[in-house]
């Protein structure tokens, strides 16, 4: 069956960069002149999703407000002869059908993609996490929706990770396939010990799940940090019948951590055609002071 759907899990509470998030939303924290957030919902668009459900909470609805139409800010435009802005405004709110649910408490990763059970339906469906901003010139959600049509398994999107790093996040026990892709059998979310690392790669940003995941959610206890963790329900789909593993290309840049925010501005910057030219000239400048 085709992937149409996406689910963007955007309800944590952004704590690694407060004071910031006290009253934005770590989702649209600014890179260059784009929160961050569109950069995902346009690589879900650019990946052949038509419809996408956005998981908040309180105190996030600007992000409903950037994607709905904005009548005011529009006739402005207008009357100020600036079509092109205005254009851009408008196809903010028309890139995909996009829907949001509050998730009413904060129960981690796995509560929130839980919530989506009713958009979902009896469908396959990419998650595309809310801290992870993906640059590439093949979409790397499309990367994994091609491997879930090539071998009909649920995907997860892995990177290695450096060895000091690998207890903040999961641990894999990978398999060869081809080229970039692997099989998956087992994960353990967060490893205390050496003896629990698995592998140096680690599920980063982004997976394709079949909807037998919703049932194992319903039964999967809080792990880590007290949350239910959609790695320990993904780790039941890779010790019963496997999943797949696909090492993707493109930068991941982490929203949830101030240096990745600020590394996310500079690459982009260098990159867009108005700004990076001049941008660039600067940064070598100032360099040169350091």
């Amino acid at each position: 069956m085709k992937v149409t759907k996406a689910v963007i899990p955007a309800a944590g509470l952004g704590t690694r960069v407060l004071p910031a998030t006290k009253s934005m939303p770590k989702e649209m924290l600014t890179i260059v002149d784009k929160p961050a957030i569109q950069y995902i919902v346009e690589e879900a668009v650019n990946a052949g999703i038509t419809d996408i459900l956005i998981i908040t909470n309180r105190g996030k609805g600007i992000i409903e407000d950037h994607f709905d139409r904005s009548p005011e800010l529009e006739e402005r435009l207008l009357a100020s002869g600036k079509q092109d802005v205005y254009e851009q405004v408008v196809s903010i709110s028309k890139l995909a059908n996009i829907c949001f649910i509050r998730q009413k408490e904060t129960k981690g990763l796995g509560h929130a993609v839980n919530c989506a059970k009713s958009f979902v339906g009896n469908e396959p469906f990419a998650v595309l996490y809310g801290d992870d901003v993906i640059i590439g010139e093949d979409p790397a959600c499309g990367q994994l929706i091609r491997a879930y049509e090539k071998y009909g398994k649920s995907v997860v999107g892995i990177k290695a990770v450096p060895e000091k790093d690998i207890a903040k996040y999961s641990s894999l026990k990978v398999e060869p396939l081809e080229d970039n892709l692997y099989h998956c059998t087992d994960m353990v979310e967060k490893p205390k010990t050496k003896e629990e690392v698995l592998s140096l790669y680690s599920i980063l940003g982004r997976c394709v799940l079949t909807p037998d995941i919703f049932d194992i959610l319903d039964h999967t206890p809080p792990g880590a940090g007290g949350e239910i963790q959609l790695t320990d329900a993904m780790r039941t789909l890779a010790r019963t019948v496997g999943m797949t593993g696909v090492d993707y290309t493109g930068k991941r840049y982490d929203m949830g951590d101030k240096f990745g925010i600020l590394q996310a501005t500079v690459e982009i910057a260098l990159k867009n055609p108005l700004l990076g030219e001049p941008f660039k000239n600067y940064l070598k400048e100032l360099a040169a002071t350091l």
